[in-house]
């Protein structure tokens, strides 16, 4: 009797076969399945659509005559197709949608999670100690730092600071258009790409399907031997002059020293824990500083591992969270990408990285588009299903947490202690997006007040005793409060919503 393994389109690599410790069994035969319905319900991105399917093709060409690769419009039509009522193993899907589809199959057996550090009942015999209602992500990241033993001397952390974000914060070099680092990895495309590009163009033309975006050469690894030799470019020749900088924007180099390995890590092609190990071992034999090495391990085993425990332990019900009351639909040309609807350089520079490659870095996502989200009142499911459409890297359960949670604050601080907005003064200090801009970040009213000053009044405005009441935003109120234009400030915020988009 043939064992039959399932892969989902993010389980790529081969620590998804491996058969020890609750993997498949050795030497099963593997069915993947490419289901057109995803792309029906969903309007993507044309360059994300393009990634998962050239790295769902390359992987299939990899395993040859082991795997039974079936294009259907339903997962269900697919695995029947593929292997009829014979029983099947897969491993813990990564959203609540697939894991209820796998858990209605009477044939499918799931097997634990994989791609992640930290088991989920670890995890939530962790959280349930610690009142599950506020959970922190520093105090979770250090909890996994020394149940991992990763980037520790000992009992203490290395380099003698959990964490080192205040050397992780300096301002673009003055008058300098890139940062000057090495470029990154960059794949080239072959008769698999021109193929699932020729598929998107036939989809769109024949089948009604839709995407968004740009589908330029493919900028993301869709193999295990590219993802493998991205972390290796970011390893040792961009993870030294990773953290000063890793929170700053220059609008001609989005790039900067970021790692670009999300979209790897989230495939399944790359593992967590060869990433955040090669980092050490970096810093260890003295070829990137701890202040570097620590930012990336706290963005892949603090933040994504956070992200995805969060996902499963909050629940379905905290899709629906709305602390804020925010309900307004986003407008046609944020959904379109349209950046050359946009006056403020800031928001439309990181539409167009968005609209051109499906990616910005961290902090444009936060402090540009989600900080606009939030200022304008916008509804927080569009907002997190427009993320999970238009990045590369965006799945349920990145998007939910992230946004729900972190950029638009509307789980009312269970994820994070404060709201993540803030004014054009901020943009400006961090970034050189605000040179050659029609509106001055210090206006605050007049014909060229920046939209996210006023965009910031008009929130704390709004959400004044939500603020007053938190120890962490209190001194907005009070800033709010010496305000002496307060009228000319909220009219200037609902002219720029009108008007100027």
């Amino acid at each position: 009797m043939t064992d039959w393994h399932w892969l989902f389109g993010d389980q790529l690599g081969p620590h998804f076969l491996a058969s020890e410790e609750g993997g498949p069994a050795r030497d099963s035969k593997v069915v993947v399945i490419e289901a057109r319905s995803v792309f029906r319900r969903r309007r993507f991105h044309r360059a994300k659509a393009h990634l998962v399917l050239s790295a769902m093709r390359h992987r299939a060409a990899e395993l040859g005559d082991r795997v039974r690769y079936v294009r259907a419009d339903t997962y269900r039509d697919g695995l029947y197709e593929a292997v009829g009522d014979s029983p099947v193993t897969v491993h813990h899907p990564t959203s609540r949608a697939a894991l209820g589809l796998v858990q209605s199959l009477e044939n499918v057996r799931l097997l634990p999670a994989r791609g992640f550090l930290v088991p989920q009942d670890a995890f939530r015999a962790w959280a349930d100690e610690h009142g599950g209602g506020r959970l922190r992500q520093e105090d979770f990241y250090r909890w996994t730092r020394r149940s991992l033993g990763l980037l520790m001397d000992g009992d203490n952390p290395a380099g003698g600071r959990w964490n080192h974000d205040q050397a992780n914060r300096e301002r673009p070099p003055r008058g300098a258009q890139t940062l000057g680092a090495p470029g990154p990895y960059r794949p080239r495309e072959d008769d698999i790409d021109a193929e699932v590009r020729a598929d998107l163009d036939r989809w769109e033309r024949e089948d009604g399907i839709r995407f968004v975006g740009r589908d330029g050469p493919r900028l993301f690894p869709a193999t295990r031997r590219e993802a493998l030799a991205a972390l290796r470019r970011f390893v040792d020749h961009r993870l030294a002059g990773f953290g000063p900088h890793e929170d700053a924007m220059l609008a001609a180099d989005p790039v900067m020293s970021h790692s670009l390995l999300s979209s790897s890590l989230n495939l399944g092609l790359l593992d967590p824990w060869e990433a955040v190990t090669a980092a050490e071992e970096a810093w260890r034999a003295d070829r990137a500083p701890v202040n570097s090495v620590e930012g990336f391990v706290r963005q892949v085993a603090g933040w994504r591992e956070y992200v995805w425990q969060l996902y499963w332990y909050f629940g379905e019900d905290y899709r629906h969270e709305n602390g804020l009351g925010h309900h307004t639909a986003l407008p046609e040309w944020f959904l379109e990408l349209d950046a050359d609807a946009v006056t403020a350089r800031c928001l439309a520079t990181v539409l167009a990285q968005v609209r051109d490659t499906g990616w910005t870095h961290h902090i444009p996502r936060l402090m540009v588009l989600g900080s606009h989200a939030l200022q304008r009142g916008w509804d927080p499911r569009q907002v997190t299903d427009w993320f999970h459409r238009c990045f590369v890297d965006g799945y349920d359960w990145v998007m939910l947490p992230n946004v729900t949670g972190m950029s638009q604050y509307a789980d009312g601080g269970r994820m994070t202690t404060k709201p993540y907005t803030s004014g054009g003064a901020y943009i400006h200090r961090v970034s050189d997006l605000c040179g050659g801009c029609a509106y001055r970040p210090g206006d605050r009213a007049g014909d060229r007040a920046c939209p996210f000053t006023t965009g910031y009044w008009s929130f704390v405005h709004r959400n004044r005793d939500l603020l007053a009441a938190n120890q962490r935003t209190s001194r907005a109120v009070q800033g709010l409060d010496r305000l002496g234009n307060l009228a000319e400030v909220l009219g200037a915020d609902r002219r720029w919503d009108e008007e100027v988009p």
